[in-house]
């Protein structure tokens, strides 16, 4: 034992470890007497954190309102806590900017598009666990992406989220400086989820980087934007040289995601299908139906994930 260090106070270490609390990077917020966690309509003093969420285990968030509530729903029924045809209450009806959805031990939440969107949903989500006094906490993003060397309908697990230019860092500006926060995920999630998708064997997963764009266009080297001053050789170069970096897919949200979670000690994993092989083209071309299916994907292989660690696969 390191000198200073008395029996007492390894235990509660440990202890803490064990619990994995969320972790809140502010001292501020103690100094507060009600939080008001204004996008989700939501506040410490009008409600009962503790008895709407103390109970959660499992956070999948997703671009789409509609989206979340139907994993909402399927989750319900993967579970057996919900029947066919249930309704699934919004916990955030008060405001239009996210839509949030509980059963059991499972919380889905939509974060709009963008990093922007994600960011403000993912400060005030922590919170919420923390209020809630939530421990050992599993957060997934759940998503669609544009895949790089891949046949459309694959899912990719990401090791590591980069920037346009390969690096896995989340960069953002705070108080007039630049700050680098890393944006590695969980390799141990990522193991679990590979393992789930073999269990399942019913569609092509991979492991890999992922890249995280500030827009779809321009920043995701696209032909079919309103505006595009470069080449479509250009265009190919730099995807080649994202996938020899590495990088499986393309999407907007994953670095600020995980950046965030790492700090707030939170598990995470992100888990998007690829909707076409952007090597072959820009535009999403498939059928509604076909496209229908793949958003599934990731919806099969989380639930299957979910069930697993409660002892019910």
């Amino acid at each position: 034992m390191a000198p200073g260090i008395t029996a007492e106070k390894k235990t509660e270490d440990e202890q803490s470890s064990k619990n994995n609390l969320i972790h809140l990077s502010n001292p501020h917020l103690e100094k507060m007497k009600d939080d008001i966690l204004y996008h989700f309509a939501l506040g410490t003093s009008t409600h009962d954190f503790p008895a709407l969420f103390g109970d959660v285990k499992f956070v999948c968030v997703g671009g789409s309102p509609s989206r979340m509530k139907g994993f909402i729903a399927y989750i319900a029924e993967e579970l057996g806590l919900g029947s066919v045809g249930a309704d699934y209450p919004n916990i955030c009806e008060g405001t239009d900017r996210y839509a949030m959805y509980k059963v059991g031990p499972v919380l889905s939440v939509s974060h709009g598009m963008g990093i922007p969107s994600i960011a403000i949903m993912l400060h005030e989500l922590m919170k919420l666990l923390y209020h809630s006094k939530c421990s050992n906490i599993t957060i997934i993003r759940i998503g669609t992406s544009g895949g790089i060397g891949l046949e459309p309908g694959s899912v990719v697990i990401t090791s590591q989220s980069v920037d346009a230019t390969f690096k896995p860092q989340f960069e953002q500006v705070i108080l007039g400086k630049t700050i680098i926060r890393s944006t590695n995920l969980d390799d141990q999630l990522a193991k679990e989820l590979m393992q789930c998708s073999k269990e399942i064997n019913q569609f092509n997963t991979v492991i890999g980087n992922t890249m995280c764009t500030l827009d779809f266009y321009e920043g995701q080297a696209r032909l079919d934007g309103a505006i595009c001053l470069y080449t479509e050789e250009e265009k190919l170069q730099y995807l080649k040289a994202a996938y020899d970096a590495g990088v499986r897919n393309i999407e907007m949200e994953s670095s600020v995601f995980a950046a965030i979670c790492n700090l707030s000690g939170v598990r995470a994993a992100v888990v998007c299908v690829t909707l076409l092989n952007r090597l072959e083209g820009d535009q999403i071309s498939s059928s509604h139906d076909v496209l229908v299916e793949y958003q599934q994907r990731p919806l099969k292989l989380v639930g299957h994930f979910i069930k697993k660690c409660l002892g019910k696969e």
